[in-house]
C-alpha cells in the first residue's frame, strides 16, 4: 500500500537533512507515483542541490569520489544528469564544462574515459541528438547496466583521434 503525500514528504525531508541522495534515489518512484509536477520538481531540484554542495566538498578537499561509495555514486549520478539535462537543453558549452569536471572526479576509470567522449563530443559542438545516434552504443550501454552513457560505436574512436591529433 502506498504511504500517504505527508508520509512520503517526511522521508524525502529526513533524507535531505541526513545529505542522503542515495535515499532519495531509491524515493524517487513513489515519488513519481505520489507527488504532483511542482513537488516532483522540487525533489529533483533538492537532489541536485545537494549534489552541488558535495561537490564543493570534495573539489576543496581535493579528493575523488568513490564509486564504490553509496553517497559519492548517487552524486555522481546526479551531476551526471544536470549535465545532460543542459546537452539536452542545448547548453552544450555548460554542458562541455561539466563534463570536462566530471570525468575528473571519479576513481573509475570507465566513468572517466566515457565521460571524456561527452567532454570532447560537447567541446566540438556535438549535439545531444547527434552524439546518440553516432557515437554512443545506448543497447550495449542498456546491457552494461550504467546510469551514463559508457559503450560507444566505431565513430567514438574517430573523435578521439581527432581531438588527440588537434592538441585537446
Amino acid at each position: 500500500m502506498p504511504r500517504s503525500a505527508e508520509d512520503l514528504k517526511a522521508e524525502v525531508l529526513k533524507a535531505q537533512q541526513n545529505t542522503d541522495i542515495a535515499s532519495l534515489y531509491v524515493l524517487e518512484k513513489e515519488a513519481h507515483e505520489v507527488f504532483d509536477e511542482d513537488t516532483l520538481h522540487g525533489f529533483y531540484a533538492n537532489i541536485l542541490d545537494l549534489a552541488l554542495e558535495k561537490l564543493t566538498e570534495t573539489l576543496e578537499a581535493h579528493r575523488k569520489m568513490d564509486m564504490n561509495e553509496v553517497q559519492d555514486f548517487a552524486t555522481t549520478r546526479a551531476l551526471y544528469e544536470y549535465a545532460i539535462e543542459h546537452y539536452s537543453a542545448g547548453d552544450i558549452k555548460d554542458a562541455s564544462a561539466l563534463f570536462e569536471v566530471l570525468a575528473g572526479l571519479t576513481n573509475s576509470e570507465d566513468f572517466s574515459s566515457a565521460l571524456k567522449l561527452h567532454w570532447i563530443a560537447s567541446a566540438e559542438g556535438i549535439k545531444l541528438e547527434d552524439f546518440i545516434e553516432n557515437i554512443a552504443d545506448l543497447e550495449a550501454t542498456q546491457n552494461a547496466g550504467t546510469f551514463y552513457i559508457s559503450q560507444f560505436s566505431k565513430a567514438a574512436q574517430d573523435l578521439l583521434d581527432n581531438s588527440q591529433s588537434k592538441g585537446e
